[in-house]
């Protein structure tokens, strides 16, 4: 029986969210810059400008068919929000990054082999509540989430990458504040939930 949201269903103008793992939960980013390449490929595939080449040659260019909204990489696994208007964006996007960031990987560490699960999920984002809680879900992924620097909360913060499209969910707030204190407060919540559970399996 096909895994969990491994089934999907793709709709153009829509937003889904995107997440995998390395294989057999083994990690996918061992040092700082392998966290920065696959932060250039998200930048190349998905800026609203074509990139090119040290030869002048032109990357494999999403723009048009798909918007990243927002993302965070772990040692283990990755989320993306994004926003595609054509069916196929989707498939396009993560076909080009999985599989240029699997060729960097394993010859930076001399493996071969898949370096992902072999079918990554994909949700749709039916409503803008969702839209809302899945931002601050994929943003408090590191419990250091403030100072981890391989995700787009500080884009939410400050000035945005221009390849990462904020504005459909900042629209959701009154301003940036009004975002900061949504993700914060849920911080608290699951602060105090994690201590009343470690009370009660100590008392």
């Amino acid at each position: 029986m096909p895994g969990r949201n491994t089934l999907k269903i793709y709709i153009s103008d829509s937003y889904y969210h995107l997440y995998n793992r390395g294989w057999n939960r083994t990690e996918i980013f061992l040092d700082d810059d392998d966290y920065r390449y696959f932060e250039r490929l998200l930048e190349r595939h998905v800026s609203p400008e074509i990139i090119k080449d040290s030869k002048g040659r032109e990357y494999a260019h999403h723009y048009e068919s798909i918007h990243l909204n927002a993302y965070c990489l772990m040692p283990n696994h990755f989320h993306l929000l994004v926003y595609q208007t054509e069916e196929m964006g989707i498939k396009q996007l993560a076909s080009s990054i999985l599989t240029a960031y699997t060729m960097y990987f394993n010859k930076k560490y001399q493996r071969r082999g898949p370096l992902f699960e072999n079918t990554y999920k994909a949700v749709r984002v039916d409503n803008d509540v969702q839209l809302m809680h899945i931002t601050r879900y994929i943003h408090l992924n590191h419990r250091n989430y403030r100072r981890w620097p391989h995700s787009s909360y500080k884009d939410y913060l400050t000035i945005a990458r221009v390849w990462v499209d904020t504005l459909p969910i900042l629209d959701l707030f009154t301003n940036k504040g009004a975002y900061k204190e949504f993700v914060d407060d849920y911080e608290d919540v699951q602060r105090t939930r994690d201590a009343i559970k470690s009370e009660m399996a100590n008392g």
